[in-house]
């Protein structure tokens, strides 16, 4: 079958579109013919090297597919082959078949195309287990979304908002600002024009913010504990900005403030179901009732997965980039 293979690591001169054995699924997976295919940060990091997959997982790349199954192990329940659906991957996705464990596959939302779908289970289970599992966010709280036009950003804005919090975000141009303000941000900050941290206190008349969801890491560590409200939680879930930073305790505890690290990927996968069990019964009716929608900002045929890799490390875009097969 097709797939995306890595000529070693590096650039996105070590992609290339080859020929790799057809998988056969275990007893507790399915195979899915995979329409549409998700391209994540997670994925960059893979093909420069910085982020192997799981033991066990395929070595090829992509998180996230949408597509049909296509064959059903001896001990799966619920899933017949021609089923549409959409899957949270630990490895695989860019390719035109993949097996996956049945608790980490979805149906597809009512009224929802099949390529749209493919944007929905990496970034709504990373905001759901984030934002509203673990960090617990409440109507009436205030969230800070770090990237607001990314694909977790735009889906963070959309579920915070329809779960009654007020949403704050940090962007990186004007047209990203508008475009985090049609999604429901109550205020959209410009993180190259201006301090975004005292534009946080500003905005919330020096309160803070309840739930911090952030993907730098160690570059907003501090501005994001002072941007903290009290009992506020701070939850790290990327280090574009570095690995390594300076905590203050003292600022830290003085809010009572609660500082979560995750990761998605890694997690078993009786935990991805569990979370995903809850991202159908909770975000796929918003979905229906298009109140949260995923944002698909292009889509490249698997052929053109060069151009998808330039396109998401140029940062232009708004919300998700997709791979068709």
């Amino acid at each position: 079958m097709r797939a995306v293979v890595c000529e070693g690591a590096g650039g996105i001169e070590v992609l290339r579109v080859g020929e790799i054995p057809d998988p056969q699924p275990a007893v507790d997976e399915v195979v899915i013919d995979v329409v549409a295919a998700g391209v994540n940060r997670a994925d960059l990091m893979q093909r420069q090297g910085f982020y192997p997959p799981p033991p066990g997982a395929p070595g090829t790349i992509g998180l996230e597919v949408s597509g049909r199954i296509s064959a059903v192990g001896a001990e799966v329940e619920g899933w017949s082959v021609g089923d549409e659906c959409c899957a949270l991957l630990a490895g695989g996705g860019y390719a035109a078949k993949v097996a996956v464990p049945a608790p980490q596959v979805m149906p597809v939302p009512d009224g929802l195309d099949l390529v749209s779908a493919a944007a929905l289970p990496e970034v709504v289970a990373t905001v759901w287990s984030n934002i509203f599992m673990t960090a617990h966010l409440k109507a009436g709280e205030t969230l800070l979304v770090h990237g607001g036009s990314s694909g977790i950003g735009s889906m963070a804005i959309q579920l915070a908002v329809a779960h009654g919090a007020r949403v704050l975000t940090t962007v990186g141009s004007k047209e990203k600002m508008e475009f985090s303000t049609r999604l429901g941000a109550d205020v959209a900050i410009n993180y190259k024009e201006a301090e975004w941290a005292s534009v946080v206190q500003e905005a919330t008349k020096n309160a803070g913010a309840d739930v911090i969801l952030d993907i730098m890491g160690a570059k907003y560590l501090t501005d994001n504990v002072k941007s903290l409200a009290y009992d506020g939680r701070l939850v790290v879930i990327g280090m574009q900005g570095g690995a390594k930073g300076e905590l203050d305790l003292g600022r830290l505890m003085s809010r009572r403030g609660s500082i979560i690290a995750t990761g998605l990927r890694f997690r078993s996968v009786e935990n991805k179901g569990q979370i995903l069990a809850e991202v159908v019964g909770h975000v796929w009716p918003l979905i229906a009732e298009k109140k949260v929608l995923p944002i698909v900002h292009s889509t490249f045929p698997l052929a053109e997965v060069a151009d998808a890799h330039r396109a998401l490390e140029e940062s232009n875009h708004l919300g998700k980039i997709l791979l068709t097969l």
